[in-house]
């Protein structure tokens, strides 16, 4: 019999535990009785956001999910699964660790990577790959040079102490990030098709199983701290944040594949927010099905834990397994070769019910489709109206903006600002030639690129988003988030495949954050259909922002796009460095005059409020196209995007990484700050040998896209209508040491 208590005393425990009233009463109906402490801890966190999507999943229905190159449907597993050719797949996935990472950095940032990794060996498939996408405040402070240097620590020691590269990611510093940091990792895996595993659970009788670490009180409640703001309190809940061992991740990987392959399993899903709660209810709703658990079998790192401790813990390195019965043997014999605990905890009952046992006493008894998404879990949709910022924005004027005199000046300015700067202090850190496959060390392309050895191909990876630009004009930047993803993947000869994507957004409850977080997702699914990149997955994350007394700060919206891409032959793979000197330099794609949103207009003219830069979807696409066709037909030596710092910025860049200086000559008609510094997308600087300039402009002809001349890679010095903008030496020192100096001073 459950343990039952007042209905008064029930909504009051309801109410602390971050549900609504009205969601109280829905759990009363659904249970036909008042549900006890217990049962109401377990509704508060798989009805939470972070678990329950209840305020994001209509709109994220609305994304394209399909396409011929998905081996599983869109949000059905762990990860996204996606045809690679030759019998096998590419398990992707990208999720955010924001506010442990802002409240325990080292930590934070470490767990969010093994979890990432579980969500993809859990499927079957070998993690070949890391990225991350990274947001920090004003690297000038103390507390965010503090956050800093733990998240990179804690990233690079998990990672490399697992065996698994970061080969990639971006790392941006905004005044919004000051206390609310963004820590989206993204895993990717290759796994052979016919041999995943499934978070399922069916089959009356058959066992269940906890693996792997112990369990304790770290976590608890994790899943419903991401669902909170972050306010001067906030540390106060660092109970909430997980510790992690990548050893025991090491151990549990193995031992997981190779579970996989024996036969004896009927389902496997990591135990990440809410732990024994989410991977029980998922697994059993899933599959139809219902479980019995034990909680007193549970191992347990402290004694005398609670029913709810346990149910809700989200220690770290540990798996849910449903075995086959009389099959038990085998698991048993995997797990102790791997030194890994493994204990039955109970099995699959055909009722639907989950029953949490504790000394012996029922101590919970739900339903399991009730808890999940897509199941009985609240559905809202929220109220949204246009930001009142937006009326600055539409005030701006540029010809207010006086064009500088000394464009040398502005130009050494722009290459030493954080978000431009190398980020080599951080990505030294990792280890991104472990397994001996990463392909761009090196000769850094626009993607990362790492190698298939099992069928010769090579992927491309890439995390991508400019949240100025979505906080501009959140539809334009949710279509440029996609675009830029793309184009970074174009630009490195790989054909894009699909999209993972981590959505970091204010509070959904202020209707300026749901409209800017319902414009995103517009935008987004626009760029993915035109692009034919469906939608795998991929995680929400709300209530990213801090409360300051009376003050709250949301950031701004950052929906960061993972997107992997293919390479038939790696031979196509193209970098970013010039290559040799006399070869022309063309500019693919449109000249603007525009310095709407840019480093230059915001942080060296102090512009805060103006338009997204100018894109044109149509454009984009044809632009890509004409560069794909260019790297297929071997006509260009060097492809390079023209993003964050504008045109000056994509040189420089190219001419740093060879040595290799650059004149060009530019058309004086338009402002030359705009010209050099704009930020307007859909374009490309690509290189090319002289004699193939004829067959590249009758390329752009047939497919109306600009084919723009720019001049020729020299030698050493830097040169823009005879202009003298100094020698490469000038700019690399302050561009590579910036950050080390910044952190280390």
């Amino acid at each position: 019999m459950v343990e039952e208590i007042s209905t008064k005393e029930a909504l009051q425990a309801a109410l602390k535990l971050g549900l609504f009233e009205e969601e109280y009463h829905k759990i009363e109906e659904i249970l036909g009785r008042t549900p006890n402490f217990t049962e109401l801890s377990i509704y508060a966190v798989m009805w939470s956001e972070h678990c329950s999507y209840k305020n994001s999943i209509i709109y994220l229905k609305k994304l394209p999910r399909e396409g011929s190159q998905l081996l599983v449907e869109a949000g059905e597993e762990n990860a996204g699964l996606v045809d690679i050719g030759d019998g096998l797949g590419c398990a992707f996935k990208i999720e955010s660790h924001n506010h442990p990472s802002a409240l325990e950095p080292y930590q934070g940032a470490a767990t969010g990577v093994g979890g990432i990794h579980r969500d993809i060996f859990t499927m079957g498939a070998r993690p070949i790959a890391a990225l991350n996408s990274l947001r920090f405040g004003d690297i000038q402070r103390p507390h965010t040079q503090h956050l800093l240097k733990g998240v990179v620590k804690g990233i690079g020691d998990y990672g490399n102490c697992l065996g698994v590269p970061t080969i990639g990611g971006e790392t941006y510093f905004m005044d919004c990030y000051n206390q609310n940091i963004l820590v989206n990792a993204m895993s990717i895996g290759i796994v052979e098709q016919g041999k995943t595993a499934s978070a399922t659970s069916h089959g009356v009788g058959n066992p269940v199983f906890i693996v792997g670490s112990a369990t304790g009180k770290d976590g608890i409640h994790g899943a419903t701290f991401a669902s909170a703001d972050l306010t001067e309190d906030s540390a106060e809940d660092l109970p909430a944040v997980q510790v992690g061992d990548p050893f025991q991740e090491k151990l549990l990987l193995e031992a997981s594949l190779e579970v996989i392959q024996s036969g004896a399993l009927i389902g496997m899903q990591d135990m990440g927010a809410a732990g024994i709660t989410c991977s029980t209810s998922e697994m059993s709703a899933k599959g139809g099905a219902g479980m019995i658990i034990n909680l007193d079998k549970v191992p347990t790192r402290q004694p005398n834990m609670q029913p709810f401790e346990i149910l809700l813990s989200e220690s770290q390195e540990r798996m849910l397994i449903v075995g086959i019965s009389g099959q038990e043997d085998i698991l048993y014999s995997i797990f102790e070769k791997w030194d890994l605990e493994c204990e039955q905890i109970g099995e699959v009952t055909g009722d639907g019910q989950l029953k949490y046992y504790h000394h012996g006493e029922l101590v919970a008894d739900v339903p399991s489709e009730t808890l999940v998404l897509g199941g009985g879990a609240p559905v809202y949709q929220r109220e949204y109206n246009e930001p009142a910022y937006f009326e600055k924005i539409k005030a701006f004027d540029p010809t207010s903006i006086p064009i500088p005199a000394d464009l040398v000046a502005i130009a050494k300015q722009i290459a030493i600002h954080p978000n431009i700067v190398s980020k080599r202090w951080i990505y030294e850190q990792y280890d991104s030639m472990v397994r001996t496959n990463t392909m761009n060390t090196n000769d850094p392309c626009d993607a990362a690129v790492i190698r298939i050895k099992e069928n010769g191909k090579a992927l491309a990876a890439t995390v991508d988003c400019n949240s100025g630009f979505v906080y501009a004009d959140p539809y334009k930047g949710g279509l440029i988030a996609v675009s830029e993803a793309a184009r970074n993947l174009v630009c490195t000869g790989a054909k894009p495949l699909a999209i993972t994507n981590c959505l970091n957004f204010g509070n959904p409850y202020d209707p300026e954050v749901y409209y800017q977080f319902v414009h995103a997702l517009k935008g987004m699914g626009d760029a993915c259909i035109k692009f034919n990149t469906p939608v795998t997955g991929g995680n929400v994350s709300f209530y990213n922002q801090t409360v300051l007394k009376d003050k709250t700060i949301p950031i701004y919206p950052t929906p960061t796009i993972g997107m992997i891409g293919l390479l038939d032959d790696p031979a196509n793979r193209t970098s970013i460095p010039f290559k040799h000197t006399g070869d022309h330099i063309a500019l693919i794609g449109k000249i603007t005059e525009d310095i709407s949103s840019s480093i230059y207009l915001k942080n060296l003219c102090g512009v805060e409020y103006s338009p997204a830069p100018y894109f044109d979807l149509d454009e984009e696409f044809a632009m890509q196209q004409a560069v794909a066709k260019m790297i297929s037909t071997g006509l260009i030596n060097s492809a390079h995007d023209v993003s964050e710092g504008g045109l000056f910025i994509s040189l420089l860049e190219s001419s740093m990484l060879s040595d290799l200086g650059f004149e060009v000559s530019l058309n004086d008609n338009i402002r030359m700050d705009a010209l050099l510094f704009g930020e307007s997308q859909g374009r490309v600087v690509v290189t090319y040998a002289p004699e193939y300039k004829e067959k590249l402009q009758q390329l752009c002809q047939n497919t109306v896209v600009d084919f723009n001349v720019l001049g020729t890679v020299t030698g050493n010095s830097i040169v823009f209508n005879n202009e003298h903008f100094g020698s490469i030496s000038d700019y690399k020192m302050g561009y590579d040491q910036f950050i080390h100096k910044t952190i280390e001073k």
